[in-house]
């Protein structure tokens, strides 16, 4: 391709980005752009859905791989994968709302269902009383996805949620959780005894 196309397809490129510039901001929320020194201020910071995670190394939280390890990072918001044969996968992921829900150290999972039924623990029905009974597995509005993994502690489990919106957040009572496509990936690699670490 000679330069005079490049330059020429460059430069309308240029042109195109200019003029769309002013309607892209215009686009965009207000709230996004305070106009004074008071609004700008009094703004607290909103948590979006951010990960910073990047890939880890078994070795610095296992002492052996046996038939699989899975590493919740709390901090990151990703769930680290590796396989008995040292298979890696890596998943963004949800994680608790707080701190006081938050549970950390070594499990292993100790059962798995596909499209599990969800039964809201006393407190979460206590924080949010319209909470069902319990809700069957395949609803739309089961929290739980289409995948659980559960772990050594009662009501803590890896699961898929079909709220995507909570993936990359602090949105759970206490679980872990990724997009149903990512669990469904995962549920066939992890075994019952896979080390759990909650980091």
């Amino acid at each position: 391709m000679s330069s005079s196309r490049i330059n020429r397809r460059a430069a309308l490129l240029g042109v195109a980005s200019a003029i769309a510039a002013p309607t892209l901001l215009r686009a965009q929320s207000s709230d996004a752009f305070p106009e004074t020194e008071d609004e700008i201020s009094t703004q607290l910071p909103v948590r979006r859905n951010v990960s910073s995670f990047s890939q880890q190394n078994w070795q610095d939280h296992f002492d052996e791989l046996g038939v699989g390890c899975l590493l919740a990072d709390i901090t990151s918001r990703a769930v680290h994968y590796w396989g008995p044969n040292g298979t890696y996968k890596l998943y963004p992921s949800s994680v608790p709302m707080s701190e006081e829900l938050t549970k950390r150290g070594y499990t292993e999972v100790v059962r798995k269902r596909e499209n599990p039924s969800w039964t809201p623990t006393a407190s979460m029905r206590e924080r949010d009383p319209s909470l069902p009974i319990r809700m069957e597995g395949g609803d739309p509005g089961n929290p739980l996805g289409t995948r659980a993994m559960y772990l050594s502690w009662p009501a803590y489990l890896v699961h898929g949620t079909h709220d995507t919106r909570k993936i990359g957040r602090q949105s759970s009572s206490g679980c872990i959780g990724l997009y149903n496509q990512h669990v469904e990936e995962l549920y066939p690699l992890v075994k019952v005894g896979t080390k759990v670490r909650l980091l």
